[in-house]
C-alpha cells in the first residue's frame, strides 16, 4: 500500500465497511392475533413476511380506464387494415413481395415465401395495434409506462423471425447447411446457459490489456475499491493541471480506452493533459458490505487528493461518467462542506443528479422494489453484474437480446468481433448496500437535489456548493440518462457561476453518442446560447445551434483555459511517495463478476 500524506489520509485509507442500520421503511409487524384466531399464512404469505417483515397487506390496484370512443377507433381500423391485408394475400401476391422496412424481415427468403410474408405483414399489423391499444390506457404516470414497457416486450418476442419454424431465413440456411446450423446453433444456446447470458461477440478475439485498454500507463495508487492510473503524456508538454477521469462503477473503466482509434482517454493525452483514471474493482464477497459513503470517499475524493499531490496543485479538472458522474457531484459537495476547493472545472458526461425522470429505467422501480433490494443486500451481499447487464438488455431488446437468438441459435452463427461488445458482456458486480442505497435516494425519491435532504459521508449533501465552471454533455436518444433528465440535472448545479455552465447534447445514445472519436468527426451536437439555461428544455432546444462532428472537439476546446499553464511534460510516473505499481491496465479491471 503506498505512504499517503496527511492530506490524503482520510480519502484514501483502507475502506472499513459502515455497518448500515436496518432500513427505516420496513412496516413494523402488525399485532399478534388472538389465540382464537387462525394464524396459518398461505406460503405466499410467509415467503413476503421473510422477505419485507411484517404482515402482508395486498397493493392496491392501480386505476385504468380506456376511453371506449378511442377503442372502437381503433378495433375499426385494424378490422379494416386485416381485411386489407387478405384481400392483398388473395388477390394481389405481387403486394407480399414488396421489401419491409423492419431489419427483421428484410432478407429475400421473407419475400420469395408468400405465406412468410403475409405472416409477417401480419404480425406487424398486430404489434402495431398492441402498442397502439397501450398507449390507449389511462391511469397514473408510472403505471401507462410499465403497461407500455410490458406490451412492448411480448410484442418483440411474439416476433415470427425468433421462431424457427415461422423464420424462412433460418430454414433456408438449416437446409443449405444439412442440419449444421441448427447444430451449432444448440450448441452456443447450450454455452449461454451455461454462462447465464447471451453471447454479443466473439469473446476469444479480445483481451484487455492485449488489445483494448492498451493506452500505455501505470497503477501509481490504489485501495481496496479502485487503482488509479496515470497515463504516458504524448506531447511535449502538458497543461499544468491534469484530468482525472471517474468512469461508471457498473462497468469496466474501458468504454473509455477501447483501442487507440476510438479511446477517449487517448484523446484527452493528445490534446496535453496528465490523465489520471478510476478503475474500479470489481466487487466480490470481500466487498459485500461496501456503501456509498465508501465509493465516495475511496473514489472520486482519493483520486482527486492523490492527483492533486503528484501534479502539486491546489485544483486539478475533473471528469464524471454515467454513475461515476453522479459519484463525482456527491464526491465534491462533500470535499466543499469540508472546506476543500480541489477542482478548476467539473465535466459530467451522461450522468444524472435529478432522477425526476428517468425514462425506461422507471418501470423497474417502486417502493416494494426497493424494499425488497434493502432485505436481502442492505446490510450486506452483492448485486451480480449479470443481472444489471440482462435488465440493461431489455431496454433494447430487439438490438440486444432478440437478434442474438436469431444469429446465435436458429442460424448457428458465431457473433463477430466487436470490442464494444466486447465490454458491454464483461459485467460487474455492485456491493448491496451501496446499490440499496443508490436505489432509494436516487431513482425512488430523487434525493440529491434537495440540499441538506441526506447525508454523505456524515455530512448533509449540498449540490449547489459545487461552483466551478461545469461542462455536462448527454446524447439525444439515451434510453439510460434521458437528454432532459441530464438538462434537468445540469440546471441543480445552481452554484454554477452565471455564463460558466454549458450544456451539450450530442446525437445517438448513451455509449454511441458519448464515444464518438473526434479522429472519425460523425454524427453532430447542438450547443445552445451562453447565459443561464432556461426552464423547458425543448425552449433551450429551439435556440440551439447544430455542429458537424464530434463533440469531443468542442469540450477540448472548452477544457484547454483550465488547464493552467503548460509545462514540460513528465518523465516518470508518480513520484517519491506514489510509486507505480504495475503496468495499465492494472489488475482490478480484469477480474470478473
Amino acid at each position: 500500500m503506498v505512504t499517503k500524506s496527511r492530506a490524503a489520509r482520510r480519502a484514501v485509507a483502507k475502506v472499513t465497511p459502515r455497518a448500515k442500520p436496518a432500513p427505516a421503511h420496513v412496516p413494523a409487524a402488525e399485532p399478534a392475533a388472538s389465540a382464537s384466531a387462525d394464524t396459518t399464512e398461505a406460503p405466499w404469505m410467509q415467503w413476503w413476511s421473510s422477505m419485507v417483515g411484517g404482515a402482508p397487506s395486498l397493493p392496491e390496484m392501480p386505476r385504468m380506464q380506456m376511453e371506449p370512443a378511442k377503442l372502437v377507433q381503433l378495433q375499426q381500423d385494424y378490422v379494416q387494415q386485416l381485411s386489407q391485408l387478405w384481400r392483398d394475400f388473395f388477390e394481389h401476391p405481387e403486394q407480399m413481395a414488396q421489401p419491409l422496412r423492419d431489419n427483421r424481415f428484410a432478407d429475400a427468403a421473407w419475400q420469395k415465401n408468400p405465406l412468410a410474408a403475409f405472416y409477417a405483414r401480419t404480425y406487424l399489423l398486430n404489434s402495431d395495434f398492441m402498442n397502439r391499444l397501450a398507449d390507449t390506457v389511462e391511469s397514473d404516470k408510472k403505471t401507462k409506462k410499465r403497461i407500455k414497457f410490458a406490451v412492448s416486450q411480448f410484442v418483440d418476442a411474439a416476433s415470427p423471425s425468433n421462431y424457427l419454424a415461422l423464420n424462412p431465413k433460418a430454414q433456408e440456411t438449416l437446409i443449405e447447411t444439412k442440419g449444421e446450423s441448427l447444430k451449432a446453433g444448440l450448441a452456443n444456446l447450450v454455452a449461454d446457459i451455461q454462462r447465464g447470458r447471451i453471447t454479443q461477440t466473439d469473446e476469444g478475439a479480445f483481451e484487455v490489456g492485449r488489445n483494448v485498454a492498451t493506452t500505455e500507463g501505470a497503477v501509481v495508487f490504489q485501495n481496496e475499491l479502485m487503482q488509479l492510473i496515470q497515463y504516458k503524456p504524448l506531447t511535449a508538454k502538458v497543461y499544468q493541471r491534469p484530468f482525472v477521469l471517474v468512469p461508471p462503477c457498473i462497468n469496466k473503466f474501458y468504454i473509455m480506452d477501447l483501442q487507440p482509434e476510438n479511446s477517449l482517454v487517448r484523446f484527452f493525452v493528445e490534446q496535453g493533459h496528465t490523465v489520471y483514471l478510476v478503475s474500479w474493482k470489481n466487487p466480490q464477497q470481500s466487498e459485500a458490505k461496501v456503501t456509498w459513503d465508501d465509493y465516495v470517499e475511496a473514489g472520486p475524493v482519493a483520486a482527486l487528493h492523490v492527483a492533486q499531490e503528484l501534479s502539486r496543485q491546489k485544483q486539478v479538472n475533473v471528469l464524471g461518467f454515467c454513475v461515476g458522474g453522479t459519484l463525482v457531484a456527491c464526491a465534491l459537495a462533500v470535499m466543499y462542506a469540508r472546506g476543500e476547493r480541489p477542482v478548476a472545472s467539473l465535466t459530467l458526461m451522461t450522468s444524472l443528479l435529478d432522477f425526476e425522470d428517468t425514462g425506461i429505467l422507471d418501470v423497474f422501480i417502486d417502493e416494494a422494489h426497493v424494499r425488497l433490494r434493502e432485505k436481502q443486500l442492505g446490510k450486506g451481499g452483492l448485486m451480480p453484474g449479470k443481472d444489471l447487464a440482462n435488465a440493461f438488455s431489455s431496454l433494447r431488446p430487439n438490438d440486444l437480446v432478440w437478434n442474438y437468438v436469431v444469429s446465435n441459435y436458429l442460424e448457428g452463427k458465431q457473433p463477430p468481433a466487436f470490442d464494444l461488445l466486447y465490454w458491454n458482456g464483461d459485467s460487474t458486480n455492485l456491493p448491496g448496500p451501496m446499490y440499496a442505497w443508490y436505489l432509494r435516494n436516487t431513482y425512488l425519491e430523487n434525493n440529491l437535489i434537495v440540499p441538506n435532504k441526506v447525508k454523505v459521508c456524515g455530512l448533509p449533501l449540498d449540490l449547489t456548493r459545487i461552483d466551478v465552471p461545469t461542462y455536462v454533455f448527454a446524447a439525444r436518444e439515451d434510453h439510460i440518462v434521458p437528454w432532459k433528465a441530464a438538462y434537468a440535472s445540469a440546471r441543480a448545479l445552481a452554484g454554477v457561476p452565471q455564463g460558466q455552465l454549458r450544456y451539450v447534447l450530442g446525437a445517438s445514445g448513451h455509449i454511441a453518442g458519448s464515444i464518438n472519436p473526434a479522429s472519425k468527426n460523425k454524427r453532430n451536437y447542438w450547443v445552445g446560447p451562453a447565459g443561464k439555461l432556461p426552464a423547458n428544455s425543448e425552449a433551450w432546444l429551439n435556440t440551439a445551434t447544430e455542429v458537424p462532428g464530434s463533440w469531443w472537439n468542442d469540450h477540448a476546446k472548452w477544457l484547454a483555459p483550465y488547464g493552467g499553464p503548460q509545462v514540460p511534460a513528465p518523465k516518470h510516473y508518480g513520484n517519491g511517495k506514489f510509486k507505480p505499481m504495475e503496468p495499465a491496465p492494472g489488475s482490478y479491471v480484469k477480474e470478473k463478476a
